[in-house]
This record gives C-alpha cells, structure tokens and sequence, in this order.
C-alpha cells in the first residue's frame, strides 16, 4: 500500500495520491515517501486502469476507510526493494492486480491456492491503490510486463483483460466449442478477442444493434441482440453455447442458462447484485453448472499478458492524467467510455 507516514517520521517528497474524501467523492491529497516494508516493493506508477470495481471503495459496498487511494490496475517501475525481497530489482517495470499478493502461509497458500489467500489485500480496497503517482505492494503480488505493452496498454489486461481469459481456461473451454460473451464493454470487449483467439466460436450478445460492427471485427463469428431475440433461444438454434461469459455488471443473467448445451457452464464475472436463478430440473437435466471466476494469481496473470502480446490483443482505451481521476471515473461509470479508462502519470 501507499504508505501515510514515513517509517521514520523523517520529512521527504510528498507524492500525489486521488483518494476517496469522506463525503465519497474522488479528491487530490499527498503522502510521505516511505521505504517499503519487508516483503515489499515501492513502485513509482505510471498508469493506472479505472475499473467497475473502483466503484466498491468509491461508493462503498466493502468497509474500506475514507482517505483510501482506489485502483487496481497498475503498472510502474520498482524504485525501492524492501527486505526479503528476492528476484525483482530496481527498475524492473512490474504490475499489481486486484489481489494484491498471497502471504504463502495459511492454509490455501499451504494447498498451493494462492487466490483464495486468507491474508491477501485487495489492491485500492483493502490497501492504497494506483491512483497515485507511488503505490507499495506485496513482491507475491507483482506481475512482470512484457517489454511489446506501453503501460498503457497492459494496465487493463490486469484485470479486465485477466478476467475473461482465466474465466475462459477454468470453464475447460476446447477448441471450436461455442462460446458466448455476455455485454459488449470493457470486459466484453476483450472477452471476445480472447475466445476467438483460442480457436472458439464467438457469439457476442448485447443490447441493440450499435455495436455489432465492432463485435465482428474483435472476432465473434455470431451476433445476437437481446432486444429482439430471446439469447437462450438463439444459442440453442446454434447448438447451444458450451461456455457463456457474463460480463455486465447489473441484469439478470438467468435467462442464459436456457442457450447451454448439455454439460455447458455460466461463468459470471460482472460484479452484480442481481441473483442468478437456477432450477434443479436444470441442473440435473440439463448437466448444467454457474460458476464465478475472480482473477487469478501472479503468475497466471504474466501468462495472460504473454498471451495478450503474442495474439494481439489490447483494450480500446481512453487515457487521462492522474490528476483529471474523477472526470475519468465519472465517464467510465456513466458507461460513456470507449472501453477503459486509463490513468498516465
């Protein structure tokens, strides 16, 4: 995390943070350079994604603390290595994702499950994210970039990008399996690439026709507008869908249980409060199963951007200057941005 105080109390640089004010609005505050802890590396940002789930610190769904800096798609230089740190140097241009690094001794880190960490921060949530111009984070925590992304470009596929591709390998997904993404925005829109880059067959369902265009270009084979079409009915005039992603963040996803094929599986990763409502004769019948997928760990993320270089991929993004943050939160909340926003220092 960024740290508030100096380890030694003593006066220094006092970098730029965009925290989260009392009253939830995004406002400009500073910090005192502080050395990294044990176990720690201080990173000098240099961009920073701006995520739906920002929104949980900005407007709080989880008890994170005011003054508390959001972000979790980071990606900076190493300026100071703290003790016990081993294999990252100074220099080293490295990223932070939503988990912000496993502690390696409880029990699920024991089982070699480090995303299910007892003792993991959640970057910008339980820790200072990136919207700052240094964060610190856990060295479990940090992602290698390549050296083919500008940090513009690899902050979204930290966590956008990283979680529709660990989402796509967890549903077993094989080659010239139909696959659907649900919601055709910031997550959609790279959930296409990467399912047409692993040899699937791409159906993209979204609301009207505006960005049907756009979905064919990213890869899908198949558009199917929600509006007009019931999308269960159409994936089953397809052969039914083996992997449906759902990506949006708010709506009721349930109707899509009725495109799977047999053996088939939802697999949510929009964050939404809206339950998903399944019948036994479903499950039963229908060999069905809904499933979540929250990111991954730091090496499965390396492998995703690996993955992202050498295929192509990248996020359609909109750049601003760290200090213009809430203007760029605003307008991807608003669902007015072209698909993420990213922060430059």
């Amino acid at each position: 995390m960024t740290s508030r105080a100096g380890a030694s109390g003593r006066k220094g640089p006092r970098p730029a943070v965009i925290e989260v004010a009392p009253d939830g609005s995004l406002q400009p505050a500073e910090r005192e350079l502080a050395e990294p802890a044990a176990g720690h590396v201080r990173i000098r940002v240099e961009a920073c994604g701006v995520c739906h789930s920002d929104s949980f610190t900005v407007h709080p769904h989880h008890p994170a603390q005011p003054s508390t800096v959001p972000g979790h798609e980071i990606v900076g230089v190493i300026d100071a290595l703290g003790p016990e740190v081993e294999g990252w140097s100074t220099g080293q241009r490295v990223g932070v994702g939503f988990l912000g690094g496993h502690c390696g001794v409880c029990q699920s880190c024991r089982m070699g499950n480090f995303v299910a960490c007892t003792n993991q921060p959640q970057t910008g949530m339980d820790v200072d994210g990136g919207y700052a111009e240094v964060v610190h984070a856990r060295a479990t925590g940090l992602v290698a970039i390549p050296d083919e992304l500008t940090s513009a470009e690899a902050a979204p596929l930290l966590c956008a990008g990283f979680t529709t591709f660990n989402a796509l390998l967890k549903a077993h997904t094989e080659a010239d399996d139909l696959v659907a993404i649900q919601g055709i925005g910031g997550l959609g829109h790279l959930g296409i690439q990467y399912a047409a880059k692993m040899g699937l067959r791409v159906a993209a369902i979204a609301r009207g026709t505006a960005k049907e265009k756009l979905a064919r270009q990213l890869g899908a084979q198949y558009y199917i507008d929600s509006t007009e079409t019931d999308p269960g009915e159409e994936l089953r005039k397809l052969g039914g869908a083996q992997v449906i992603i759902a990506t949006a963040a708010a709506g009721d996803t349930s109707p899509l249980l009725n495109g799977l094929a047999s053996g088939g599986r939802l697999v949510v990763v929009g964050a939404s409060d809206e339950p998903v409502k399944v019948t036994p004769m479903q499950l039963v019948f229908g060999d069905v199963q809904v499933m979540g997928s929250l990111t991954g760990s730091a090496i499965q993320n390396e492998n995703n951007l690996r993955f992202a270089t050498d295929q192509g991929i990248r996020a359609m993004i909109e750049t601003r200057p760290m200090s213009e943050a809430p203007d760029a939160y605003e307008r991807m909340s608003s669902g007015d941005a072209r698909f993420r926003m990213v922060l430059t220092v």
